[in-house]
């Protein structure tokens, strides 16, 4: 591979990425043990200091483990992501050792779709606000997700979104303190284009897709959400008791 100098992006990202292509097309398969330092470094055209850099995201990121005096070894397990009665996407990447960031992506406000305004229970003609996000791990993005609130309960739910960082945070602001699960349905999809642009795969390789209900503490829904997995880096879990 020759890496573009001077196109904005720099070279130790070019070399995780290329890295992480590796393993994803399992050209390294998991459990293998990759070429050391000097030697990527030879091959990418690069000290090996650069090397380590990319490595040390990659490590972060739950691709590759560093084993002192043994090597560098693909990673063979992915994300577990806990699906249970109280899911919290921070909370799930923290019990793994994984730091998590939030990013709104859109908020608009719009008609609910019938399957929409049936799972939360909504009049005919009533709105919602559509808060559109992208969850990462260690900045690595893993899910692209479209969480729907009636307008009516939930007026300015997005910009909480936004300034909090988090759906559990925001809702807070509007007296909900605990919220719990209420349907789940699991299937594999494609994504568009746009869902395979923000989780950096091509468009032919499958996603999860988690649609779901969330119910407040008095068992009304409050949230409906469809959830796009990048299938490559999370397992789902489900545990009733979590």
């Amino acid at each position: 591979m020759s890496l573009e100098r001077g196109n904005g992006i720099a070279i130790w990202r070019q070399i995780e990425a290329a890295l992480l292509e590796d393993i994803r097309q399992q050209h390294f398969a998991p459990g293998e043990r990759l070429p050391n330092e000097s030697e990527l470094a030879e091959r990418f055209g690069v000290n090996r200091h650069t090397v380590r850099r990319a490595l040390g995201v990659l490590e972060r990121g739950g691709a590759i483990r560093i084993e002192q005096g043994r090597g560098t070894f693909v990673q063979e397990y992915a994300i577990d992501y806990t699906i249970g009665r109280r899911t919290r996407f921070s909370h799930n990447l923290e019990s793994v050792g994984l730091a998590s960031s939030m990013e709104v992506l859109r908020i608009r406000e719009l008609p609910a779709p019938a399957e929409v305004a049936a799972a939360l229970k909504l009049p005919r003609r009533a709105r919602v606000i559509r808060v559109v996000t992208l969850g990462r791990a260690e900045g690595r993005p893993i899910n692209v997700a479209e969480s729907d609130f009636s307008a009516e309960r939930f007026p300015g739910i997005g910009e909480a979104v936004r300034e909090c960082g988090s759906i559990t945070l925001a809702l807070r602001r509007f007296g909900i303190e605990d919220y719990t699960r209420g349907t789940t349905r699991v299937t594999a999809c494609l994504p568009d284009e746009e869902t395979a642009r923000l989780l950096a795969q091509p468009k032919a390789r499958p996603l999860l897709q988690v649609e779901s209900v969330n119910l407040g503490p008095e068992g009304a829904p409050i949230q409906h959400s469809v959830t796009r997995f990048s299938g490559d880096w999370v397992q789902l879990v489900f545990d009733p008791s979590a």
